[in-house]
């Protein structure tokens, strides 16, 4: 951030003249490129138009995660807090889906569409974004003519010389299109928009972030100050990880404010993010609390492989137009930090590397340096979702790399074939099927009756198949023997240790008594519970030998079946 030059004051530098064949081209293309751009902008719209449905098109039941976030949302206003606090999440998007659902009801359409809807409104944040980005660098190496425009829109035209307002609006241009296209098609922002989660919020909290921050260095002003400050806080309030983004933002404008150009602007950003964090004051006996008792009892601790791979998640994760992508988008990236163009053919490689989005490329790396470190200092664990909040910020680094690349249909090109990649790694997204709760509920509500019990090992599926049978049964979970509807983490993998499998067989007989039917829910895998699923069936069958299995797990596999479960009928004997 702090090599950033102000719109009102570019950095010079020597422009590398346009060869002649690209100025005779320019010349003699002029008159037909009406055409070009129509089918460009046509293709560019129907990207669009397809990337905003599929933010809705999600037939996949909720699973866990969502689930227990819509039914914590639901419950009355003021026992949100109480029930964060057990769970480990800031309140901020409960809160927002609290009201959502009053207006459009709890379905999974109508709860997801929040997500989906802040995904849309990420789109016009991120062009904003990456226009600011685009014009305030322009003068750097490789943004060298007004011809570098955006991909979906007019080019500006004109002879060498163009004047600098020309350059300016042509590469701020260029990489706001190309950055709302990435956004756009991103198959990690596609699943988390089809989510019932916090994480659409924060990508758009980030964007934002990223227009406050560079509002502050234009013009250090209190309002825009306090708009750092608001978003900040949005941010903090949204998800933890935010405190990572925030504490790199910090150590970046603590290192700009001690000179330079833009020494009292970052000074003022200071400010703004010391604002922000303190209205976080309120939540943070919560916050310790969930520190010391929640933390992520499901999962260990990250290692420094995460570094690397977020960004291979940012692409499409473990598909082959995935790993296509990622490798695109590192070539960018390189070129975004590093490459300055020599002509329409030939890029240099800086190892100095050039100011543009340096900024931002350190904002991207440091934070998940810092959450990386802060996690194996307290235990916590790593999941490519928490990087949602560097999501924006690295894909306008990847955007920015194109102002390498002089020549017009190279560019167009390579915007191509990244749109390509992203909807052919987004649209099996839509189509995935999350867990198999639809499944079990189905094959529950077929053959049971009024007072057969349903019990669940571990408790953290009992939120998704209890969405779907509808409080229609007795339900009971491992380990707490607590109703399904909620996970309470606090000390989990102590309440787990503690728990004993004979006592809770014992109570599933009890409740179900001599007539009803016990039906059981369970999978193998999870921390903590080691051979107890298996314990409680054997005990089940002990006491009911009339066992069978109704459902398997789909796969052990979790790209094809993310939540799998199998599920047992014991009848009376």
């Amino acid at each position: 951030m702090r090599s950033m030059h102000p719109v009102n004051a570019p950095v010079r530098s020597p422009e590398v003249p346009t060869p002649p064949s690209e100025r005779t081209e320019t010349r003699s293309a002029t008159p037909g490129r009406t055409l070009e751009q129509t089918v460009v902008a046509t293709a560019c719209g129907a990207v669009l138009v397809v990337t905003v449905v599929l933010r809705f098109w999600t037939p996949s039941p909720m699973w866990l995660d969502e689930a227990l976030t819509v039914n914590i949302a639901k419950a009355p206003l003021h026992l949100i807090p109480h029930l964060l606090r057990d769970d480990g999440a800031p309140p901020l998007y409960y809160v927002l889906l609290h009201f959502w659902m009053k207006v459009f009801g709890t379905s999974d359409l109508g709860a997801r569409s929040l997500s989906g809807v802040i995904g849309i409104l990420t789109l016009p944040v991120a062009w904003i974004a990456g226009y600011r980005v685009g014009s305030q660098s322009w003068r750097v190496p490789g943004v060298t003519s007004p011809g570098a425009a955006e991909p979906c829109a007019a080019e500006a035209d004109g002879e060498d010389g163009a004047s600098e307002h020309a350059a300016r609006e042509g590469a701020g241009r260029l990489v706001a299109w190309t950055a709302t296209l990435l956004v756009a098609t991103s198959p990690f922002a596609v699943y988390y928009d089809t989510e019932a989660r916090m994480y659409s919020l924060v990508i758009l909290l980030s964007t934002l972030g990223v227009l406050a921050f560079t509002s502050v260095l234009r013009k250090p002003t209190v309002w825009n100050a306090l708009a750092l400050a608001a978003v900040t806080c949005g941010l903090e309030y949204s998800h933890y990880w935010a405190l990572f983004f925030v504490a790199a933002t910090a150590v970046g404008s603590v290192l700009c404010a001690r000179s330079g150009p833009h020494a009292h602007s970052c000074r003022v950003a200071l400010a703004g993010l010391a604002a922000g964090t303190c209205a976080f004051g309120p939540w943070i006996p919560a916050f310790i609390f969930q520190l010391h008792h929640t933390g992520t009892p499901w999962a260990t601790p990250a290692d420094f492989t995460a570094l690397v791979y977020t960004f291979t998640q940012f692409a499409g994760g473990d598909s082959d137009a995935g790993r296509a992508l990622a490798l695109l988008f590192a070539f960018l990236a390189l070129l975004a930090i590093a490459g300055s163009a020599v002509d329409t053919r030939r890029v240099m490689l800086d190892l100095r590397t050039r100011p543009g989005v340096r900024g931002l490329a350190l904002l991207s790396g440091g934070t998940l340096l810092i959450a990386v470190i802060a996690d194996k200092l307290t235990g916590s664990t790593f999941a490519d979702r928490y990087s949602a909040v560097i999501l924006t910020p690295c894909l306008l680094v990847v955007a920015y790399g194109l102002t390498a690349l002089t020549d017009r249909r190279v560019r167009q090109g390579v915007v191509a074939v990244a749109i390509a990649l992203g909807l052919a790694a987004s649209i099996p997204n839509a189509f995935l099927t999350r867990t198999q709760a639809a499944q079990v509920a189905s094959a529950v509500l077929a053959r049971a009756h009024r007072g057969d019990v349903v019990a669940y090992c571990p408790d953290q599926l009992g939120p998704a198949v209890s969405r779907e049978i509808d409080d229609r049964f007795d339900e009971v979970a491992f380990p707490r023997a607590s109703a399904p509807g909620i996970v309470n983490w606090v000390d989990y993998a102590a309440t787990v240790e503690h728990a004993s499998t004979s006592t809770f067989v014992k109570l599933l007989v009890s409740r179900a008594g001599p007539r009803n039917v016990i039906w059981y829910v369970s999978a193998p895998g999870y921390l903590n519970f080691g051979s107890d699923c298996q314990l409680i069936a054997n005990g089940l069958a002990a006491r009911r030998p009339q066992q069978e299995v109704v459902g398997e797990r789909a796969s052990d596999t979790p790209f094809e079946i993310f939540e799998g479960e199998s599920l047992y009928r014991y009848a009376p004997s």
